[in-house]
């Protein structure tokens, strides 16, 4: 028998955009070991530019920002429509999962390889599957506490410049305090990855970080601004789907857990 609650309807709602937060939190994060080029990726040759003295930069990313900034975009819409309680918990919840599956990782890297699949993939031009594995999932331990820090910090950031500018527009200017808040959101977590990471955990100079975080930064900023349409277009599809009244007073409720 199927309990009264999972068919509500915002119940259900926010059951799967907590599942797609983690899930593209976890997924992001398991991806971010590869970098690549973004010129590449247009048919362009790699640019070679100098900031802060640091020269022979290029728009190298880690793929792991093809997905954040939908993190950023589900952010806003959870604060929206459920607040920033909402937004911490499910926050909290993907920080959990995504140390689980680390260790998880970890203990698998740890666990002998049966002989015959160290050469297995040979053929595909992989001479050691082992250390392949191992270097696919292994990523550093600063890596990984400097990317949930930011995670978390710019998060806390994001929900309350949030409702700060909601405070003062109200319901409208969705754009503002959607695109505002992720904004200043992703240039903290731009900079706390790298300094934590690279700075502490590499010993890499105030100029690069500062220059590579200027390059990162970039692309978000861009993405924010492009992916500002598909906000409105989510919010029309959950007025769609729960209602106009059920809405409004599902912001009105997030509002109100925030002034408490």
């Amino acid at each position: 028998m199927e309990l009264n609650f999972l068919k509500d309807r915002p119940t259900k709602l926010f059951v799967f955009f907590a599942a797609f937060f983690v899930a593209n939190a976890l997924i992001a994060e398991s991806i971010g070991t590869k970098i690549f080029s973004l010129e590449k990726l247009f048919g362009q040759q790699p640019f070679s530019f100098t900031i802060f003295g640091e020269s022979g930069l290029g728009l190298s990313l880690t793929c792991g920002v093809l997905l954040w900034p939908l993190e950023f975009v589900m952010t806003d819409i959870v604060n929206e429509y459920y607040g920033p309680k909402a937004v911490r918990r499910i926050s909290y919840i993907a920080v959990g999962l995504i140390l689980y599956a680390f260790l998880m990782y970890y203990m698998a890297m740890g666990v002998p390889a049966a002989e015959f699949w160290y050469g297995s993939g040979v053929e595909d031009g992989i001479p050691d599957m082992s250390k392949a594995f191992n270097g696919i999932f292994g990523q550093g331990m600063w890596i990984i506490f400097g990317s949930l820090t930011a995670f978390l910090v710019s998060q806390i950031v994001d929900v309350t410049i949030f409702h700060k500018i909601k405070k003062i527009t109200g319901e409208k200017k969705v754009w503002l305090r959607a695109t505002g808040s992720t904004l200043v959101s992703q240039l903290v977590d731009s900079f706390i990855v790298l300094f934590i990471a690279f700075k502490i955990g590499k010993g890499w100079s105030w100029q690069l970080v500062f220059a590579i975080c200027l390059i990162n930064y970039a692309y978000k900023f861009t993405m924010a601004i492009l992916l500002t349409p598909l906000i409105y277009y989510v919010e029309h599809r959950i007025e769609k789907y729960v209602g106009k009244e059920t809405a409004y007073r599902m912001k009105q409720a997030a509002m109100g857990r925030y002034a408490d």
